[in-house]
C-alpha cells in the first residue's frame, strides 16, 4: 500500500511525502499513526474490489475517508505506477475534484453483506436448475417443454423416478399432480425413448444435493435478515416500505441494505435515481439527442426495484399498474417497467424522508381522479369521430349531449 501525503494551500506548490505500508493490521496501524502525526483530515482511495475495506476499517473514525470510483480518477496512460497514482489521487482531493462514493454505516454494511450473499446463492441455485435442465435435454427427456416448472411437486416426483430408472414412462407420467394430470399423454411422449445413463444420473443427483444445500442456506439467511429488521435502526423504515404495493419483507430489506434507512447521503431524489441507475443518461452530440440509456448504477438496488415494480403492476387498483398500462403500449414493456421502478423510487424516497406510509390511489384527491377519467373518455370519443360538449350535470340541467 502506497500513501502520499500532500500539505499546503491549494494555490501553492504542496509539500508531499510518500511512504509504503503493509496491508496487515500492524502495517495499517503504522499508516494511521503517520496520518495522525501529519494532521491529515481527509484521505482518498480507489474502491477497487474489496481491497479498500481493510484500510477503511482501520481509518474509520480517525479521518474522513473519500472512496473514489477508479474509472473517474484514472491517471494518464503510460503513467501507471503506485507512487504516481497516490500523488495523482492526493492532488485531485486537494482541489476537490473527487466524487465520493456512498459508504453506509456499519449496521447497513453488515445487512448488505447478508442480502448480497442471498442474491448470489439464489443465482447459484438458478444455475444448478439450468444444469439439470441441460442434462435432461441431452438424454432426450423433454418434460421441461410440458411442465411449467420441472422443480415443482409433479416435476420433482417424475425426476426422482427417472433417476431411480425402474419405472415405465406411463408410471412416471402418472406421478403428475394437480393440473399437470391433464398433460399425461404429452408427458408420456416427452419421457418415452429417453437415453438416461448412469453418468447423467450421477450428475443430476449431485446438482440436486447442491441445490438442497443452497436452498437451506438461503432459508437461514432469510431468518437472519428478518431478525435484523427488528432492530431499532431499521424497524420503522422496514415497516414503511412494506406499505408500498409489490414490496415484501425481503425486498424491503434489500432496498434498506443498499440505501440505508435515513437517506442522508442523497440530498435530492435526482441524485438517488442516478445512483440507482434508474434515470436516463445524456447522449447528445452536435445538438442531436440520441436514444438515452439508463445510467450505470447500483445493480442490487436497481434489480430489487424492478422486481418490486413487476409485482406492483399485477396489483389491482394500483397506481403502478395504471402507470405501466399507460406507458407500455407506446414505449414498450421494458421501458415502461423502468419508468414504474423510477416512480416507485421517488415514492419510497419521499416516504423515508418524511416518515409517512404509502397511501395509494384511493387517497388521491377525488376531483383530480374525476377530471382524469373525464378527459380520458373525451379523448376516446374524439378518436372515434365524435364532437363532444361536456358540462357539469345537476338537477336543473339536462344530461350532456353527444352529436356526430
Amino acid at each position: 500500500l502506497v500513501c502520499c501525503v500532500m500539505t499546503g494551500a491549494a494555490h501553492e506548490e504542496p509539500r508531499s511525502e510518500t511512504r509504503r505500508f503493509d496491508t496487515t493490521v500492524p502495517g495499517l496501524k503504522r499508516l494511521r499513526n503517520w496520518l495522525n502525526e501529519e494532521r491529515v483530515t481527509d484521505v482518498v482511495m480507489e474502491s477497487t474490489g474489496s481491497y479498500w475495506i481493510p484500510v477503511f476499517n482501520l481509518l474509520e473514525g480517525h479521518v474522513r475517508v473519500v472512496l473514489a470510483n477508479p474509472e473517474e480518477v484514472k491517471n494518464r496512460k503510460g503513467h501507471k505506477t503506485d507512487r504516481k497514482d497516490a500523488g495523482h489521487l492526493a492532488d485531485l482531493l486537494r482541489h476537490n475534484h473527487v466524487k465520493s462514493s456512498y459508504i453506509p454505516a456499519e449496521p447497513v454494511r453488515q445487512l448488505r453483506d447478508l442480502t448480497r450473499r442471498r442474491v448470489q446463492l439464489t443465482q447459484d441455485a438458478t444455475r444448478e436448475r439450468n444444469r439439470v435442465q441441460k442434462l435432461l435435454e441431452q438424454v432426450n427427456v423433454k418434460i421441461g417443454s410440458v411442465l411449467t416448472d420441472v422443480f415443482g411437486v409433479s416435476g420433482l416426483h417424475m425426476l426422482l423416478a427417472l433417476l431411480d430408472g425402474r419405472a415405465a414412462p406411463e408410471e412416471i407420467a402418472g406421478l403428475a399432480r394437480g393440473s399437470a394430470k391433464r398433460k399425461t399423454p404429452q408427458l408420456i411422449e416427452a419421457i418415452e425413448g429417453n437415453r438416461m445413463s448412469d453418468h447423467v444420473r450421477f450428475l443430476i443427483r449431485g446438482c440436486l444435493r447442491h441445490l438442497a444445500c443452497l436452498e437451506e442456506e438461503v432459508e437461514e439467511l432469510d431468518t437472519e435478515i428478518l431478525r435484523r429488521m427488528q432492530l431499532s435502526t431499521f424497524q420503522k423504515a422496514f415497516t414503511l416500505l412494506q406499505t408500498i404495493p409489490g414490496v415484501g419483507q425481503l425486498s424491503a430489506a434489500t432496498i434498506l441494505a443498499e440505501t440505508g434507512p435515513d437517506l442522508d447521503s442523497f440530498p435530492t431524489i435526482e441524485q438517488m435515481a442516478s445512483w440507482a441507475g434508474l434515470c436516463p443518461g445524456n447522449r447528445e452530440s452536435a445538438g442531436i439527442q440520441k436514444g438515452p440509456q439508463t445510467t450505470h448504477g447500483n445493480p442490487y438496488l436497481c434489480t430489487a426495484l424492478v422486481q418490486c415494480a413487476w409485482a406492483a403492476t399485477r396489483k389491482r387498483d394500483s397506481v403502478f399498474r395504471s402507470r405501466f398500462q399507460r406507458l407500455a403500449p407506446r414505449r414498450g414493456e421494458k421501458r415502461a417497467i423502468i419508468a414504474v421502478a423510477h416512480h416507485m423510487l421517488i415514492i419510497l424516497y419521499c416516504m423515508l424522508k418524511r416518515g409517512v406510509p404509502f397511501l395509494g390511489a384511493e387517497h388521491a384527491p377525488k376531483q383530480r381522479r374525476r377530471e382524469r377519467r373525464a378527459h380520458h373518455h373525451l379523448r376516446c370519443l374524439r378518436r372515434l369521430g365524435f364532437s363532444v360538449a361536456i358540462r357539469l350535470s345537476s338537477e336543473s340541467t339536462p344530461p350532456d349531449t353527444i352529436s356526430r
